[in-house]
This record gives structure tokens, C-alpha cells and sequence, in this order.
């Protein structure tokens, strides 16, 4: 199961969209995941977190970001 982050912005001004999942955001992800395994009875699947960052016209997608 993949569970994907996908964060954009115009420009890299403040840093990347990338740099927005930061540790807290991370955590939240988590938290959410975990309780929607639970909920739907998939607690014990193997999941993945992956990010997708959009910054202008660039796009990246980090697979197993965290």
C-alpha cells in the first residue's frame, strides 16, 4: 500500500515543495495512516510512503520518502 504526499509550489522562494513534508507533517501522515489500516482492517499490509514535490514546472516523485 502506497500512501503519497503531494505538495506544490509556484516557485522555490521558501524552499521546495519538498521541503513542506517536513518531520511534523511526517508524523501526522503516519498517525493517519495507521488509524485507516486499523479502520479498514489492513493493519498488517506493508505500506510505503512517497512524496511527490511540485516546484513550477518541475515535478519529482521520492519513493519511499519516509
Amino acid at each position: 500500500m502506497v500512501f503519497c504526499e503531494v505538495k506544490a509550489r509556484k516557485t522555490s522562494g521558501y524552499g521546495g515543495a519538498a521541503i513542506a513534508v517536513d518531520a511534523a507533517k511526517q508524523e501526522r501522515l503516519r498517525l493517519v495512516a495507521q488509524l485507516w489500516l486499523i479502520e479498514t482492517g489492513l493493519a498488517d499490509v506493508d505500506i510505503r510512503f512517497d512524496v511527490i514535490a511540485i516546484t513550477g514546472p518541475d515535478l519529482t516523485h521520492y519513493e519511499a520518502a519516509f
